[in-house]
C-alpha cells in the first residue's frame, strides 16, 4: 500500500551557512553533545539545507530534502538520526541495527560514516559500514555485536540479509542518500526490497540532488505526509 504524500514545500535560496546567532545549531535544538563534536569538526553554523530540515526531521516528520552535492545534506540527516535513536528506549541487538542508511557507492559510505560516527560517538553509540568490494566477514563480525546506525550500499546489506546476518525490523530511521544517483546505476529493485524490510512506522528521509520520475516513486511509496525541502531551484542540474 502507498504511504500517503501529501507535502509541505519549503524553498531556500542559498548554500552559504547561516550566520545567525538565531539560527544556529542550538537554537534548532541540537543537543549540546552535538554542538560540540560539530564545532570540533569545524562546523560552527548550519547550512540552509539544515535550518530547513531540521525543525521537521526532529519533529519525527518524513522530510525529503533536495540539494546538490556541498548543500549539507550528511549533517542534515545525521543530526535528527542520532537524537531520535538516543531518545529512543529501543538497545541495539545482533545483527539489527536501529538505525539504517542507504547510499550508493562505497566511497560515500566512508565519506556520510565519517561525519555521523562522531556525533554517534558523543551520544555512546557506534556506526558500522557494509559495502561490497570488501572482506564481508569483518562486517559479518561487526554485526553479531550489535550496531546503532548502519551505512550500507544495496547490494552488500541484501547479501547479508539473505544469509541471516542482518535483518531490519528493528530499524527506527532510514535514511536513502543520493536516490537519484542510487536509481542512476539500477539500484532501485533493491532499494525497495530492503526499504520493504524496515518497520512502516519508522521515520524516513529521502535526500537527493533531483526528483526525477524514479525518485517520485520512492517518495509516493514510503515517506507518509513528507515535508519537502530544496537548496536549489528545480531547474539546477
Amino acid at each position: 500500500m502507498s504511504r500517503s504524500t501529501t507535502s509541505v514545500v519549503t524553498a531556500v535560496s542559498t548554500q552559504s551557512p547561516a550566520s545567525s546567532a538565531t539560527d544556529s545549531f542550538a537554537a534548532l535544538g541540537v543537543p549540546g553533545k552535538l554542538v560540540q563534536s560539530l564545532r570540533s569538526a569545524g562546523i560552527d553554523a548550519p547550512f540552509p539545507i539544515q535550518t530547513a530540515t531540521l525543525p521537521d526531521s526532529f519533529a519525527g516528520r518524513d522530510v525529503l530534502g533536495r540539494g546538490r552535492t556541498g548543500s549539507g545534506k550528511t549533517v542534515a540527516f545525521s543530526l535528527p538520526t542520532v537524537v531520535r535513536l538516543s531518545e529512543s528506549k529501543h538497545a541495539r541487538k545482533p545483527g539489527a541495527p536501529r538505525a539504517l542508511i542507504l547510499v550508493p557507492t562505497r566511497e560515500l559510505a566512508a565519506q556520510v560514516n565519517e561525519t555521523i560516527s562522531p556525533l554517534a560517538k558523543a551520544m555512546n553509540m557506534n556506526t558500522l559500514v557494509v559495502v561490497g568490494g570488501v572482506k564481508i566477514n569483518p562486517q559479518i563480525s561487526a554485526l553479531k555485536h550489535g550496531v546503532d546506525i548502519l551505512i550500507a550500499t544495496p547490494g552488500r546489506l541484501e547479501d547479508l540479509m539473505k544469509q541471516r546476518f542482518a535483518k531490519l525490523d528493528h530499524v527506527e530511521v532510514t535514511v536513502l542518500d543520493e536516490a537519484d544517483h542510487m536509481a542512476d546505476l539500477g539500484f532501485l529493485p533493491v532499494v525497495k526490497r530492503l526499504l520493504d524490510a524496515t518497520p512502516k512506522n519508522g521515520q524516513r528521509m529521502l535526500f537527493s540532488a533531483t526528483i526525477d520520475a524514479s525518485v517520485d516513486v520512492l517518495v509516493k511509496r514510503y515517506l507518509s505526509s513528507p515535508v519537502t525541502h530544496s537548496v536549489d531551484s528545480a531547474a539546477s542540474p
